[in-house]
């Protein structure tokens, strides 16, 4: 990539936008959880999980050839649809959508070490 499109400033959110998204987020996940004591996604259990991350079709078929491919454990599979769903809170949206997926896919595949 040349220097000048890495040194060109690139519109963004400004951290006042960025913390307003987050707070809302939080709020989302505090409303949708505080019946089961729970105060965030990473908190969720299975139940929960099969509740709160449900996902389309085309969701489903992303992550049965990601699971495939990477060979994913059922905690990693978890993961990435609490992951997912942090996405799309922050994102305001109420469904799990497939660029959410993708965007935590990434996520943890960024983590993985090589191996």
């Amino acid at each position: 990539m040349p220097h000048r499109d890495l040194a060109d400033p690139v519109d963004s959110e400004n951290s006042a936008k960025i913390h307003a998204r987050v707070e809302a987020a939080r709020a989302i996940q505090t409303s949708r959880l505080a019946p089961f004591g729970l105060y965030s996604n990473a908190r969720m259990e299975a139940r929960h999980i099969r509740k709160f991350c449900q996902i389309d079709d085309q969701g489903q078929k992303l992550l049965e050839m990601v699971t495939d491919h990477l060979g994913l454990s059922a905690r990693s599979y978890s993961r990435i649809l609490k992951v997912a769903r942090t996405i799309a809170d922050l994102a305001g949206e109420e469904a799990i959508r497939q660029n959410h997926l993708a965007e935590a896919i990434q996520y943890r595949s960024l983590d993985r070490k090589p191996g």
